[in-house]
């Protein structure tokens, strides 16, 4: 193979993430030379490809983390290409990367995201918000298909034409495909002989680990990561059905229900997204990346899982305000959550009241509103810590630490 190749020579590793990566990467420095270059497309943990770009910038190299989105759809069409790097490295290649990306509006969906592991970190952020997108459509699913005792067919064509209006997505139009598929043969649908349990590779939980260490609130992804792992609990869920009891039977929830689901959906999708660009710029902030969010919203209109319509508003909001908080509040996105106000409640109500599990629809519902409160209970929480460890609190109305004598005589300290 390097025999074969003109020097600089670029050669690509698709391989599982881990210590098969770092073999074959050991494996290619010893026929390959200084100034050659080595592309990880994998799915990779970005702090691997930090410790491998570091590793290999010693021994002459240059190296991308190029994350790829696009399942078997973008190997025939075109991929969304992460890739992050070497500048040089990146500038080697591009053509070739650009040849091979999908390309929306005369742009390909490719652009250099920043040095060492930006890219298998901004692909593992993509990864969560998928599995957020996807948590919602089956919560979507579930929630219509019990409520409204709508069949999978019904169901394909609410997604159908959610599909034609302000939801179109690529993920809302496979759901559709999905649960119109029958049996061979037979009029069951296919949906129905599934296996009710998620399987998962891996990178929503990295992403929520991440958001931890970053001190990024990441709900609705941690929860769509938490309701695979239930679901793949499914001896003790078998268990449980027959044991454990929910409220009242329920009345058959109103067909207007299709409506008010589909502006919970919207604005639940708003969250996850806010949320997902919110980890994307402190993960910035904190590798010192400077990351262009505008231009990851841009390369994910095309090729990757989570391309939607939806993201031309989310490259406009950060081109518009690069320094933007969060994504709810650019004025699009806030006029469109005030409109999902009343729908959204009432999508959470109906749920419980069925005794459907939403998670991801609550907690998204849930950080929006503890993100619009100008003051929380936080205060108890600090003046608890405070009592059982002299963990200290901060007052509203003048600057220092201090500390209450709780179990002595009950004055107040200055703790600096």
């Amino acid at each position: 193979l390097a025999r074969a190749l003109k020097p600089p020579r670029a050669v690509a590793v698709l391989v599982n993430a881990g210590k098969p990566v770092d073999e074959v990467i050991d494996q290619l420095t010893r026929v390959l030379d200084r100034g050659d270059i080595i592309v990880d497309g994998g799915n990779s943990f970005f702090q691997d490809t930090q410790r491998r770009a570091a590793a290999l910038e010693k021994l002459g190299f240059g190296f991308l983390g190029c994350g790829v989105s696009g399942g078997e759809e973008g190997a025939l069409r075109g991929p969304s290409l992460m890739p992050g790097g070497t500048r040089d490295a990146y500038a080697h290649i591009e053509p070739m990367l650009s040849a091979i990306a999908a390309n929306v509006e005369g742009v390909p969906c490719c652009t250099y995201i920043g040095p060492d592991g930006a890219g298998h970190f901004v692909k593992m952020v993509h990864n969560g918000i998928e599995y957020a997108d996807i948590q919602l459509i089956a919560e979507t699913y579930d929630l219509l298909r019990h409520a409204l005792n709508l069949s999978p067919d019904e169901l394909a064509g609410v997604f159908r034409e959610w599909n034609k209006g302000r939801l179109q997505s690529y993920l809302i139009e496979i759901t559709s495909h999905v649960l119109a598929k029958h049996e061979d043969g037979a009029d069951a649908s296919l949906v129905d002989s599934i296996e009710d349990e998620a399987e998962q590779k891996g990178t929503g939980r990295w992403t929520s680990q991440s958001a931890l260490e970053l001190g990024v609130p990441l709900t609705g992804i941690t929860e769509a990561v938490f309701a695979r792992v239930l679901s793949s609990q499914k001896a003790q869920r078998m268990r449980a059905a027959g044991i454990l009891s929910g409220g009242p039977a329920p009345a058959r929830a109103p067909t207007s229900l299709i409506d008010d689901v589909e502006e919970a959906l919207y604005a639940s999708k708003i969250v996850a997204y806010a949320q997902g660009f919110e980890h994307l710029a402190a993960g910035s902030k904190e590798y010192r990346w400077d990351l262009d969010l505008g231009a990851l919203a841009t390369i994910w209109r095309g090729g990757c899982i989570i391309r939607a319509k939806f993201l031309d508003r989310i490259k406009d909001a950060y081109e518009k305000d690069r320094s933007l908080d969060s994504l709810m509040l650019a004025p699009f996105f806030t006029q469109a959550l005030a409109g999902a106000q009343t729908a959204w409640r009432r999508v959470v109500k109906t749920a419980v009241d069925q005794g459907i599990a939403i998670p991801t629809f609550a907690s998204s519902l849930a950080y929006y509103d503890g993100y619009r409160r100008a003051r929380g209970p936080a205060n108890l929480i600090q003046g608890l810590r405070d009592y059982f460890g002299s963990h200290t609190y901060h007052r509203v109305d003048r600057e220092g630490a201090y500390h209450t004598r709780w179990a002595q005589d009950g004055d107040e300290v200055r703790a600096d």
